[in-house]
């Protein structure tokens, strides 16, 4: 499976569209992400920020890039750290800011140590200074204190920046529409998370621990080079109703169903899919009930994910179906619509319908333009999930106790309606029982 790639050409393309938003006498100051400390001095995996990534695809810490428009000695430039040949025997290869302009396509490029002496000369005389403002105190800090400095030169002639401006406020909208090397990405992301819920359907065995489980996603992942996008949820039985659920160590039992919600990123862009299957690789007849109804909502939600609708009308959909659905079980009792205007479903469906994805998995983009659901557009990328969970407490009949399916998957709204990237990964109960069948073993005899 050949992984596709984003070229440096494309990453040229989203620092020109956010220049020309923020406009051509201002200057953009885009600080990576920093290594954080696990325990002592052993660092967590490092994640680059994913608004430098998205702008940059430079995957070093401790870096700055700045955006300047119209510049004459280039618009681009990135402070990153320098070469040094004993840091890096210890802790792996460095670009160095030679490896910053000829791999990663900076204009020009500076040790970050000099970060200090240059920058505060490149914010003069620019009207309007766009940074992440309020992402970390020690980088508001420098910003002001720089900006202090070129003030100090207003008696040459110098003028400091005198707007400041949230970059979230141009970025986070241009991130929100997905171009198409973007959704090859995801969709890479989307068939490798794909097979590994296929993998852990037909690994599943009753006496498996969750971490199981979880290891054969895992296996997945890296087997690919691609890394989980967020904690993998793994809970069977009641352990599905807990929304969050990430202990993923409690035994799997026969007749209990097993919820799944786990994603794998590639480059960055993330995968999140949930799929709900009974551990004995058959299907309860409650548990059929009920998946069915969730089903029967995601396709409703699916339905209404195109262009001129409302961010909302998923949720709507999704709703209505199942509210719906919970009075032919004999869970609530009542007309339908005053059943939704009292949102009597929410002891059971606590959560929307969806999301938006992409570089992040709750990726960003407002949901409402002044006091209205936006309208959908072609580009656009959501989650669209479901789901309904009777915990040991529910009111509802003793059958559906114990019971929490959620039915998830990763949805584009194209020009023609949309595209459901995660459509290969088996969501009916004839195709979940028949792919976990494929797995072998007798489960009903396993412990």
């Amino acid at each position: 499976m050949k992984a596709p790639a984003i070229t440096l050409k494309a990453f040229t393309r989203r620092r020109e569209r956010l220049m020309h938003a923020i406009g051509g006498d201002a200057i953009a100051v885009i600080p990576a992400a920093t290594e954080s400390l696990r325990n002592r001095d052993v660092e967590y995996p490092f994640r680059q920020d994913s608004d430098f990534l998205y702008l940059t695809g430079f995957p070093e810490p401790d870096a700055v890039a700045v955006l300047m428009p119209g510049r004459e000695a280039g618009e681009y430039v990135l402070f990153c750290r320098d070469r040094d040949p004993d840091m890096e025997t210890w802790n792996g290869r460095r670009a160095g800011p030679d490896g910053a302009v000829a791999d990663y396509g900076a204009d020009c490029a500076f040790p970050i140590g000099d970060i200090g002496e240059i920058l505060p000369g490149l914010m003069e005389n620019r009207r309007a200074l766009c940074a992440p403002f309020g992402h970390t105190e020690a980088m508001d800090q420098r910003l002001f204190g720089w900006v202090k400095q070129v003030r100090a030169k207003a008696r040459s002639g110098v003028r400091a920046p005198t707007e400041f401006v949230a970059l979230e406020h141009h970025l986070h909208e241009q991130r929100l529409f997905k171009q198409a090397d973007e959704l090859r990405m995801m969709r890479h992301a989307a068939r490798i998370s794909g097979q590994a819920h296929v993998r852990a359907m037909q690994a599943c065995r009753p006496g498996m621990a969750e971490f199981e489980i979880e290891a054969e996603l895992l296996h997945e992942f890296r087997r690919y080079g691609t890394e989980p996008a967020y904690h993998s949820i793994v809970g069977g039985g009641e352990n599905g109703c807990i929304l969050h659920y990430v202990e993923n160590r409690s035994r799997l039992k026969a007749g209990d169903m097993l919820l799944i919600d786990a994603g794998c990123e590639h480059g960055g862009y993330a995968s999140d899919i949930t799929r709900s299957f009974p551990v004995s690789g058959r299907f309860a007849p409650a548990q059929r009930e009920v998946h069915e109804l969730v089903l029967e909502a995601q396709a409703a939600a699916i339905a209404k994910a195109v262009p001129g609708n409302h961010w909302n009308d998923p949720h709507d959909a999704a709703v209505g179906v199942l509210t719906r659905g919970l009075k032919s079980l004999g869970i609530l009792k009542g007309r339908p619509a005053d059943l939704i205007r009292k949102e009597a479903y929410k002891p059971y469906y606590m959560h929307r319908t969806g999301h938006w994805l992409g570089l992040d998995v709750h990726d960003v983009g407002d949901y409402r333009i002044g006091e209205a659901w936006r309208l959908l557009e072609p580009g656009m990328a959501m989650t669209v999930e479901p789901g309904l969970y009777f915990g040991p407490q529910a009111k509802a009949p003793k059958r559906f106790r114990g019971i929490g399916i959620r039915i998830e998957d990763d949805v584009a709204v194209t020009r023609e309606g949309n595209e459901v990237l995660t459509d290969a990964c088996p969501k009916t109960v004839d195709e979940i029982e028949a792919c976990m069948a494929a797995g072998g073993m007798d489960r009903a005899g396993a412990a």
